[in-house]
């Protein structure tokens, strides 16, 4: 496994990618989680979260990475952890753009997640072919699944 956490920039070419796409503010460190089980993977994987919080960067650089690194993604893992008070509205946001796009995404949602009832809805309408996963291990093996079945052969964009 290759890693990218931002800023770093990941150039399609190598290994296929996957993007850890969901909530960051105010979530857990599912990331950190979801990188460590891609393990010895031939994958990179593209992490939005940056561990260093004394390095931060403009939020419009923030925004743009995400944006670059979503469209070089073979693949996007979404993942919607239990919160308590976030809803993660750019996550969602991007699993709608994504979803309507055909990128190759694999879609977990805790059981506890606010809204989880309304990714659910909206996938079994947008993307009815979609399994969306409860457990973040479970969603991680669906985006490994994409990636070996070459239905991610590449980047998306």
């Amino acid at each position: 496994m290759e890693y990218f956490e931002a800023p770093a920039e990941y150039h399609p070419g190598g290994r296929p990618a996957v993007f850890l796409a969901g909530g960051i503010t105010g979530c857990p460190d599912w990331q950190a989680t979801a990188a460590r089980m891609f393990g010895d993977d031939e994958v990179a994987v593209l992490n939005p979260r940056r561990s260093s919080a004394t390095s931060p960067i403009p939020v419009a650089d923030q925004i743009a990475w995400e944006y670059r690194h979503l469209h070089r993604a073979a693949v996007v893992l979404f993942w919607f952890p239990r919160s308590v008070d976030s809803v993660q509205p750019i996550a969602l946001y991007e699993l709608g753009m994504h979803a309507g796009r055909g990128t190759p995404i694999a879609v977990g949602v805790d059981r506890n997640y606010l809204r989880r009832r309304d990714v659910e809805i909206q996938l079994s309408l947008a993307r009815p072919e979609l399994t969306i996963h409860h457990t973040l291990s479970d969603s991680v093996g669906a985006a490994r699944a994409l990636l070996v079945q070459g239905d991610a052969g590449g980047a998306a964009g």
